[in-house]
């Protein structure tokens, strides 16, 4: 298979990645299947789980309209600055390359930690409270506009499609390590990165933070000193959970966290502190901040999951089903449309994936956004924007849409006549 796409344009290359999509899905049910057989109970959460799918779905919508920093980065210093090209079919090269890779994601991985402006983005991946496939598609659509500089010392003499195969793999292999299902893989622990390894990471225990930043291999996690063994119940999530399922919130509400401590913070030494130190920093605090400033977890917390109805988990669930829809279907044909339309399409799906978190948290506003969303929706569907090829599914579509817009506008109403009669 190497030898195969080492022959392939890098950018097709990189979109091997999608066809990863349906392993994905049947390793989450899966896991679904075995957490439930388990304990009888369901290992992810409709407003948790779509929260992290929605997550990976805005992560990968930048490559609609730019192409990979990571990737287009390395083939410019490939193409004006590789001073050796060490050969495809050595097996030299391959190793080469799956170490370098690696290494550069420890680094990658550590610095998104121990760098406040990295950790921006990075703590989106960290969000969720809970621990499952789902978690490993929860990542940051700006991360990738940081971590292309970690691997650009390979392309001196590693051909870019050599690299995207390994950076390829690299991501791959960390989906299956975010589970509880897979406890200890004995000696292989050793040396591989494993659920039992990144659970660690994920883990808000004081034993936890800042710990086993390895992607595929945790030897350099025990090489550098940040490595330590699952030891007590890990609780997962955020120091300071952010309690919320609004995808802007979680994707960007950091960002303005860390800009007002920029703007509050005296004199420019602490302004520069504030962004290159650790996010546990403070004044008169080393660099990476204090663990024992942190909140003490007893192992009893429980993850922001608030009480809401059936019917309403179902709705929420049927929506994002066809948004994911028209998702896939935007990227398997974004080359046959306008950049008009592409920047239609991806502007309704925000919508949608945020409205989406609006319902989860039960917002004030979230029935005059969710109302607005059908109408645009029920719009998009009768001009052909994201029509079904199966006529029977528009109508079925239609409809659906209509009667949502209709649901949600007499929940508007409803709150106009309360709030008339509190007044």
């Amino acid at each position: 298979m190497y030898e195969l796409l080492s022959f392939l344009p890098v950018n097709n290359v990189c979109n091997k990645g999608r066809e990863a999509t349906a392993f994905f899905v049947g390793m989450i049910l899966l896991e679904v299947l075995l957490g439930w057989l388990e304990t009888g109970d369901l290992l992810i959460k409709i407003n948790d789980g779509t929260t992290s799918l929605s997550a990976g779905m805005m992560s990968r919508l930048p490559q609609l309209f730019v192409r990979s920093v990571e990737v287009s980065s390395y083939v410019y210093v490939w193409n004006n600055f590789h001073i050796l090209e060490l050969p495809w079919d050595s097996a030299w090269t391959w190793w080469l390359a799956f170490l370098g890779v690696d290494f550069g994601y420890y680094w990658v991985h550590r610095c998104s930690h121990e760098l406040n402006i990295l950790w921006a983005a990075h703590q989106v991946h960290h969000s969720s409270e809970y621990y499952n496939l789902t978690t490993a598609l929860r990542q940051s659509v700006t991360q990738q506009f940081a971590s292309w500089v970690f691997y650009l010392p390979m392309a001196l003499i590693v051909p870019p499609s050599i690299f995207a195969v390994h950076i390829q793999f690299n991501l791959l292999y960390q989906f299956w390590i975010h589970t509880e299902v897979v406890k200890d893989l004995g000696p292989l622990e050793w040396i591989l990165n494993t659920p039992s390894h990144h659970r660690v990471h994920h883990g808000r225990n004081r034993y936890c933070i800042d710990k086993n930043y390895g992607g595929t291999l945790i030897i350099w996690d025990r090489m550098f000193g940040t490595f330590v063994p699952e030891d007590d119940k890990v609780i997962y999530g955020l120091t300071h959970p952010i309690n919320t399922f609004d995808i802007l919130s979680v994707e960007f509400e950091y960002y303005v966290y860390l800009w007002q401590q920029f703007i509050s913070a005296d004199g420019i030494t602490h302004k520069l502190s504030v962004i290159f130190n650790g996010p546990g920093w403070m004044p008169g605090k080393p660099r990476l901040g204090d663990t024992n400033d942190l909140p003490e977890v007893t192992g009893k917390e429980v993850p922001h999951n608030p009480e809401w109805s059936t019917l309403l988990q179902t709705y929420v669930h049927v929506q994002f089903l066809l948004v994911l829809v028209v998702y896939n279907n935007l990227f398997e044909t974004e080359h046959m449309l306008s950049q008009t339309t592409v920047l239609l399409i991806t502007g309704y799906i925000l919508l949608t994936l945020t409205t989406l978190g609006y319902i989860m948290d039960q917002s004030s506003n979230s029935a005059v956004w969710e109302m607005s969303r059908c109408l645009l929706m029920l719009a998009l569907h009768r001009f052909g924007y994201i029509s079904s090829t199966v006529p029977l599914l528009v109508l079925a579509t239609e409809v659906f849409a209509s009667l949502s817009a209709v649901y949600w506008a007499l929940k508007c109403f409803s709150k106009l006549v309360v709030k008339e009669k509190h007044y």
